[in-house]
Parts: C-alpha cells; structure tokens; sequence
C-alpha cells in the first residue's frame, strides 16, 4: 500500500488459519490471498516532503527567521508502523547546508539514509535536494528525527513514531491516547552564529534563553505569560530553583506561548517523551502524579513507576501517565530543568507547562512538580538503576553473551593550544576541546561511507583508532597536567557479525560531568555502570547480561563508567558521538567501519543516484 503524508492503510492481517480456510476453498483465492499477505508483509509506504525555509517565529518577545520543516517548529510528526518503508524528499531552501538523521531508525545495510553530514553523506547544499528511502526493520516504539550539521536541530527537529504491527498491539493495557512531548532549547541570538563564535575564540557558547515544551517555554520566563508565582514578579524565570515547590497563579486559557496537555479524569496516555535539546540532560515530572516507564529509544522496557524522570539529549521515553478518577485541581504543572555538573554556565531555568483536566478562566495556584536539585547525581543513578529490558519470547534481550573485541575508550574534555595570532577564552588561555581516547575527531571535506564503498580512503580516514587510552592515568582523579588532545579522521574496523563490549570511562579534566553518546546504525545492551574508575577484575562478574536495556543513546555517569555490548551485524559507517552538540563541535565523536559479510544480504547497498556531492 502507498500513503502519501503518512496516512496508515485500514486493512488488517488474515490469520493464519483463515487464509488456510480460503486455500482449501478455491485455488485462486488462495493464490490472491499469498499475494495479498506478501504485500502485506512488505509494509505501506510512507512519502513526506520536508522544504527547508526560513519562517519568523517569536519566542521570549524576540521574533527572528529560522530554518524549520514547512513552516512548522517543531517540524511534521512521521508515523510508519514496523515493516512500512518511508521515503522522505528534502528540499533545501535556505543557505545552509542541511542533512537529516533518522535517530534511532538502524538503516540496515542502508547507511545512505542514516543523516549525519560528512559520515554518510555530504549535506543538502542550498538549492539541493535529497531523497531519504529507508525501511523499519525490527523497531517499534517513539523514535525521532533532527538535522545532522552544526547546530541547526535547535529547531529542526520532529517526533518519528513508529506503531507495531497491526494486530500486535503494546505489551501492556493500551492506553486511551497518544501523545508527543519534545523538551527542547530556545536562544534568542542566532545558535550558528553563537557555536561559530564559541569555535574562534576557544570559549564555551553562550548557553539558551528557555527550554521548551514542544516549541514552547510556558509562563516561568519573561513575556512568555501574565500569571505570576507566589513571591516573585509577573514573568520572572527561575533560576536556580530547581527541588522547591512554587505556587504559580495564572489562568490557564491566557498562556498563549505555554504548551497545554488536555486529559479527562481517569483515563491512562500515553507520553512519547522525546529530549530534543541541544546541550541539557532534563528531569520531568508532573505535580501529584506518577508516571510508569515503558520504552526507551524504542525498546520495551519492564514497566517501573517514578515521580520524577531523567532523560539524555538524544534519548526518548515512553510513559504512562493515569490521570486521577476525581482531580483535586482542574489543572496541574508539569516542569522540565536541567541535570548537569558542568563547571561551566548552563540554562538554569525551569519550563512549565500545563497538565488541564478543565480549563479555568479564574486564577488558579498550580504548585510545580518538585525536582531534584541540578547536580542531584545520586537521583540519576538510581532512576537509571530501573532500567530492564522485557527479555520475553516474543520481546528478547539478545544479548551477546561470548566477545570478540573489548575496547575501552575515555570520554571527556581536553584543550587545545591558542594560536599564537589570537587571544583564547578556553581554560588558562588555551580552547576547549573534547575528545575520546584523546583523539578529537576532525571533519573530513568527504562523507566517509561513500571513501569506504568506493574503497578510497588515502586523504579521508586512518584505521587506526585508539582502542585503549594512549596515556592511562587515574580517570577520575587528579587530571594529568597535559590536558591538549589529539586530531584525526579514525575509525575502528570492525569485521562481520563481531561481537564488541565497550566500556565508556568518563574523565575529569575540565570537570567531571555525564556524557550522553549515541550510536548510529545499531542498538545496544547497557551491562555495567558504576562511578569511578572501571575495575576490569572486579566489574565485568557484576554485568547484568540476562536482561539489560536496550538503547541508542546512553549517558557516561559523571565521574564514571557504563559498559555496553552490541554484534556488528550492520554493514556500513557509522558515527557514536556525544549528543551535547557542544562537545560534538569540540570533537567528541569517532566512527566505526563494519565491513560487508560473505552472504549477499549482508553487503551495503549501492549508493542512490541522488547522493549529495561535497
């Protein structure tokens, strides 16, 4: 079947035993009832358009052009079921460079469609378009898609919502509805000219006005409402109030720029939490209201029930939220700040939003959720502690269980020399930079997977990436007082189908703080975490390799260690990088080269005729 814009097909599967039924009934009934399976089991096809333009939007009293999907911030939600193909065109409108990353979606054997600009291909040059053409294989749950050049997913972003198979349905009670949360990131001065300064003069960026609530940063800042909270102006933005209980008074038919969840007494929803920001880990919770976690990056998970969330940058969530039979309150606030130990300047502030059992056109004091303070390491670890994959027969934790290759590799910051033209802002007057195993990665001028089929790679990449840190020292101590890092274009190889543990070892030079990395191509098994420094004697016996959960994206704890295991069964190049985009413009990313299999079905795919040139 052939939808345009998303639309899902009406029709369901035969069982089995009824298409056996008609077999015996009439040879060409049978015959048109095998075709009509094997169409059915090939999946719908989706088709989007996505124009890339510049559109005025007014955030904060500040209006100014930016670069969204049609006109829309947050861009189009996507919905496919598991098995449906989807074919997205772009066009690119504006003068940036643009490419899109599908972020979580595997692109077997289809490196092609994964996004990220100079890996797997180059960017939508303006004036250019692209065709991305890809099938979900194996995956069902909220996944979503952003821009993959500098830092234009600030606004280019949108939820990527991948329904089971029909007649599937969820491994819980179905809820009454669905919905889609983006946390996200708005500044009021231009994101590319901000990281373009932060790169020339070595300094870290200037960091973002507000968060938002799917392209909205609710009442707590500046012109964004008129209510009030108890003891403070009319629009005064926390700062640094993370872990009190405020009271704010507003009317909750007057918040034009404050995102609005409506929900009836006693029903259960669905929230597709997606943390769209650019640099902020997020806690979430609603006031008098507990949420069961379900998913992460779309992977069922055995269901937990908490106050209070966390979520990565990169990562999604899926939780239940079962409003109350009677509600004390026709409306409740939900409230999104930030985690971080960074010893730098961060976004201190506190989005809010409304959960509306009724509208009230009277005021009405809605008391925030309260949130952990914002370095609250020990809340992180232990909702992260909750974690399990549903290890079911028909939901298994694939674990492998034999390794082929260990790897180590040390995530943090690092400096960079000043140029001796030029006055640096980074730390002792050097610039910031970051790196794993001290290598910062350096862009190539070529997209590395197009190097890698072609098998060119002299001038593009070296294969030679340190799987071990070159200079040990004690991780999470005293740093070494050479903080400088290394550059290069590396990769590690990988052959068919080997089975690879690494460990991510958090470091401490310019400060101790979490890294969330994301993989493309592949999920993962989380097996291990800890703090300190990882003890390879004593760790691995304690690795959970029965039941661990699966994801994509997953953060290094703050002066610690996470373990995770994944088979190279994905032919292609494929980037894992921190999904800060800071540290992603300071080098914080490698690439992995997993080579094609012997068998036909597990060698790339050919590149397509529309492939972007450099």
């Amino acid at each position: 079947m052939i939808r345009m814009g998303g639309g899902g097909a009406r029709h369901g599967l035969l069982r089995q035993g009824q298409a056996a039924a008609a077999a015996s009934a009439c040879p060409f009934l049978a015959l048109a009832v095998l075709l009509a399976l094997l169409g059915l089991a090939a999946g719908d096809t989706h088709y989007y358009t996505f124009n890339v333009q510049m559109t005025n939007v007014t955030r904060l009293c500040v209006t100014k052009s930016i670069p969204t999907v049609n006109g829309q911030f947050p861009g189009p939600k996507l919905v496919v079921r598991e098995g449906d193909r989807l074919v997205v065109k772009v066009h690119n409108h504006i003068n940036y460079n643009v490419s899109f990353h599908w972020h979580g979606i595997r692109q077997l054997r289809n490196g092609w469609a994964d996004g990220p600009s100079y890996i797997t291909q180059c960017p939508i040059q303006g004036g250019q378009s692209y065709v991305y053409d890809f099938t979900v294989t194996g995956q069902r749950g909220t996944l979503w898609w952003h821009a993959h050049f500098s830092w234009l997913r600030v606004h280019l972003y949108g939820p990527l919502v991948i329904l089971p198979k029909r007649g599937e349905g969820y491994p819980f009670p179905r809820p009454y509805k669905e919905v889609p949360i983006l946390f996200g990131e708005w500044f009021n001065a231009d994101t590319e000219a901000i990281i373009n300064q932060a790169l020339q003069t070595g300094g870290g960026p200037n960091v973002s006005d507000a968060h938002t609530f799917n392209g909205l940063p609710g009442p707590t800042y500046n012109c964004s409402s008129k209510g009030t909270f108890s003891g403070f102006p009319s629009g005064q933005c926390l700062l640094g109030l993370v872990g009190f209980v405020l009271d704010l008074t507003l009317a909750t038919t007057a918040l034009p720029d404050t995102y609005k969840l409506k929900v009836k007494p006693g029903r259960t929803y669905m929230l597709r939490l997606i943390n769209s920001a650019l640099n902020d880990e997020l806690f979430f919770a609603i006031a008098n209201h507990t949420l069961t976690v379900v998913e992460a990056d779309a992977n069922y998970v055995k269901p937990f029930t908490v106050s209070t969330l966390v979520i990565s940058p990169g990562q999604t969530m899926n939780v239940l939220l079962t409003t109350a039979p009677n509600p004390a309150s026709p409306a409740y606030a939900m409230a999104i700040a930030p985690y971080t130990n960074t010893q730098g300047t961060f976004d201190n502030t506190t989005a809010a939003a409304v959960l509306e059992y009724a509208p009230t056109t009277a005021a009405a004091n809605l008391p925030l959720p309260a949130l952990p303070l914002y370095n609250d390491t020990g809340a992180v670890a232990n909702f992260s502690r909750n974690f399990r994959s549903l290890a079911t027969a028909q939901y298994p934790a694939q674990v492998p269980q034999a390794v082929d290759r260990h790897l180590f590799f040390t995530v943090g910051l690092g400096t960079d020399p000043c140029p001796s033209n030029q006055t640096c802002q980074g730390p002792n007057g050097t610039k910031f930079a970051a790196s794993i195993n001290n290598n910062s990665f350096f862009r190539p001028r070529t997209a590395l997977l197009e190097a890698h089929y072609q098998r060119r790679y002299a001038g593009v990449l070296l294969a030679n990436f340190p799987t071990t840190p070159p200079h040990p020292f004690n991780y999470t101590g005293t740093p070494p007082n050479n903080t400088f890092v290394q550059h290069g274009t590396r990769v590690v190889p990988l052959s068919f189908n080997t089975s690879v543990e690494l460990v991510l070892q958090g470091t401490s030079i310019q400060g101790a703080e979490s890294h969330p990395l994301h993989l493309h191509g592949y999920n993962f098994f989380v097996v291990g975490q800890g703090f300190g420094n990882f003890d390879p004697v004593n760790d691995p016996p304690k690795y959970n390799l029965a039941d661990p959960v699966e994801r994509n994206t997953i953060s290094v704890p703050t002066a610690g260690w996470v373990a995770i295991r994944f088979l190279a069964d994905n032919p292609g190049v494929w980037l894992m990088h921190c999904h800060f985009d800071v540290h992603l413009s300071w080098g914080l990313s490698m690439a992995w080269l997993v080579n094609d299999g012997p068998l036909p079905n597990q060698k790339m795919l050919p590149p397509p005729s529309d492939l972007p040139k450099c």
